[in-house]
């Protein structure tokens, strides 16, 4: 029961890569297995467009690659609809396009003008529009009038339908691999998206056996922990910190890193 798990990347498409060419090398001594990349794919680093088109390369190619759905990833589906909506999980003054949740920097990797608030000034800022709304399947003549339009027209459909169909969990007989935790006390097979990914301390306060080892990000620690009951891998990519991989075998756990392969223990009891 082997796989391997990579932490929140948050659109730092080389530090992707770079884990990849560790999780290859760690495959080629140890045999191929899944790696799972457990979300928030996107926002706050600078190319989350490159992150996208490089998993589903990687997934069309036949790459035993999977990605779960992370909150910001949600974030940015729900943004994407025919009338955009706001995650009801986020704070009142709080949504997508918000500073601090990294929007805009995903939207500069569409190419779309942070600088600018509606499409017609992103348009403006660019030569040969027509030619550009062209490209993006757009009549030149009735260019989008809004933001949101100027964003559903640039983001590929093939993205959109990725980021709304991402799964929620993998699970192995030992472990299970999810965005942000679990629910204490409801079966695996019961937990609800909401808490899939946005939970936090429910599930970091609690010491209860979860049937499986979670393994998980959402909430940046400083290295990988494993605390007993769950591992955190989210090292804090989106805030400059290192994109860490893990390799999974039953319920043992190694970080992948330069150097090879370091286990992470439990606590001692």
């Amino acid at each position: 029961m082997r796989c391997y798990a990579v932490g929140d990347i948050h659109g730092h498409l080389e530090k992707l890569k770079q884990v990849h060419d560790w999780i290859d090398r760690d495959q080629r001594q140890n045999g191929p297995a899944t790696v799972v990349h457990l979300g928030d794919l996107v926002d706050r680093g600078p190319d989350s467009r490159g992150v996208i088109d490089y998993l589903l390369e990687g997934i069309e190619a036949g790459e035993d690659w999977v990605a779960l759905k992370g909150n910001h990833d949600r974030m940015m589906s729900l943004y994407l609809e025919a009338d955009p909506r706001r995650d009801s999980r986020l704070s009142a003054e709080y949504e997508w396009l918000h500073p601090r949740l990294g929007g805009w920097e995903t939207l500069e990797s569409y190419g779309v003008d942070p600088a600018g608030s509606t499409a017609s000034h992103w348009l403006r800022a660019r030569e040969n529009v027509a030619e550009l709304l062209v490209a993006y399947g757009a009549d030149p003549k009735r260019p989008p009038q809004s933001l949101h339009e100027t964003v559903k027209l640039v983001v590929p459909d093939m993205h959109k339908r990725f980021l709304r169909d991402l799964p929620l969990i993998y699970s192995t007989r030992d472990v299970a691999i999810v965005h942000a935790g679990v629910r204490p006390g409801v079966p695996l097979a019961e937990q609800v998206e909401d808490d899939l990914i946005w939970i936090r301390d429910p599930f970091h306060y609690s010491r209860a056996d979860h049937g499986a080892l979670i393994i998980h990000g959402h909430t940046p620690v400083e290295e990988v922990i494993h605390y007993g009951n769950r591992v955190n891998i989210d090292t804090g990519a989106a805030y400059g910190g290192p994109l860490s991989a893990v390799a999974v075998e039953g319920r043992q756990i190694w970080q992948i890193t330069r150097r090879g392969r370091e286990e992470i223990l439990p606590p001692s009891r």
